[in-house]
């Protein structure tokens, strides 16, 4: 089984949220796109489970951002930490 993490957890830990409630709250507007295995869909729930290999994409302090998943944070550490879960891809492949 592969290792997977709940999505607000993941934008949490990974330093693109300031809270996990504020994680909650955007994806349960509807705000992040998630693309596995090559099928896109936008997520309604927060215990959405992500992992390494997924993109996701959503809106957040007036900017697009497009970022692939990397690795999974087992806490919410350091910014280099964090950024060691994701990198960034070009918004426009994944719109």
């Amino acid at each position: 089984m592969s290792e997977r993490q709940r999505i607000d957890v993941w934008l949490f830990r990974a330093r693109l949220v300031k809270t996990r409630a504020v994680a909650s709250r955007l994806v349960a507007e509807g705000g992040v796109r998630i693309v596995h295995d090559g099928v896109p869909r936008r997520l309604e729930k927060p215990s959405v489970e992500v992992a390494p290999g997924d993109a996701l994409l959503f809106s957040h302090g007036g900017r697009l951002i497009a970022i692939k998943v990397k690795a999974l944070g087992a806490r919410r550490g350091p910014s280099a930490e964090a950024r060691a879960l994701y990198s960034e891809l070009d918004a426009e492949s994944l719109a």
